[in-house]
């Protein structure tokens, strides 16, 4: 039976349950169904079965889009997290005013909506690198974003810019948190400033992984206004990442069943990754 604090307790659930189900899984279930039909965005069409999920697999574009968020994600993510969390030891030091400026000034760039620091960006590597190719005569700054190669990095340097500021705050959060008792005695057993950083707040902040790797990891794959703005997926699809090509698929081909074949395919792929990072990661935190 029910008691009046329980029924109060799933009475105040219940909005947020209907909300998630509205947004979420009611959505989910319709998406799934459209993927088994070739839906073109006005009529459900003939019903497929499992007819677009096999063509996703023989799908090269794909299949090399996936292949490119993969290598995308891991060189951003542990690049991400390497500087949000210098950014985070630099700032916690005894800088006075100052730690509370470069706060302000690392974290800004993540204010910048998608699609204006793509055209930002896009107007650094087109515009001025240019610039320095010919007041320094270096090859390597023209084209930027004309190669494969160079519009890898460009995205990846645009994304760690926006990311690490934001990164940068949850280490800190961690770090602060950390008692300055153990702080202490490890300088009172003749610690160095970096044996003080691996040996006692690193295996501190563990926890602090499984949040910042989680929300890179998700913001990585699902990434879109950036590369639209910045490459808009070329040259010749070759810095095309997932989202957009699912995109593409829906509404500039209007094979809506088919993109949505995709995104079923793309959001397990990121569950299962997901499931992993955060198993492995919560048995970091144990470990230390």
């Amino acid at each position: 039976m029910l008691t009046n604090k329980s029924k109060s307790f799933w009475l105040l659930l219940l909005p947020a349950l209907l909300a998630l189900m509205a947004v979420l899984f009611i959505p989910l279930f319709i998406g799934g169904y459209y993927s088994l039909t070739d839906w073109n965005g006005n009529t459900v069409g003939v019903f497929l079965g499992f007819e677009n999920y096999i063509k996703v697999f023989k799908d090269e574009t794909f299949i090399n889009s996936l292949i490119f968020t993969a290598k995308f994600s891991v060189v951003s993510i542990i690049l991400i997290n390497v500087v949000a969390l210098s950014l985070a030891v630099l700032v916690t030091q005894k800088l006075g005013k100052w730690s509370t400026l470069f706060r302000t000034v690392f974290f800004m760039p993540n204010l910048i909506g998608g699609i204006i620091l793509g055209f930002i960006w896009q107007f650094i590597f087109n515009k001025v690198f240019t610039s320095i190719a010919d007041i320094t005569g270096i090859a390597g700054f023209n084209d930027w974003l004309n190669t494969p190669q160079t519009g890898f990095w460009g995205l990846v340097i645009l994304f760690v810019w926006q990311m690490c500021g934001y990164i940068m705050l949850i280490y800190i959060s961690y770090l602060n948190s950390i008692p300055g008792e153990i702080i202490e005695a490890a300088e009172i057993d003749g610690a160095s400033a970096i044996q003080k950083f691996f040996r006692v707040k690193l295996p501190m902040i563990m926890p602090a992984f499984t949040v910042t790797l989680f929300l890179t990891l998700s913001s990585a794959f699902k990434m879109y206004d950036q590369n639209l703005a910045l490459t808009a997926g070329g040259p010749y699809n070759s810095t095309q990442m997932t989202a957009m090509n699912i995109y593409n698929e829906a509404f500039s081909m209007r094979n809506m069943g088919y993109a949505q074949a995709k995104a079923m395919i793309f959001l397990l792929i990121i569950v299962i990754i997901s499931i992993i990072q955060i198993s492995v990661t919560r048995r970091k935190e144990s470990d230390a």
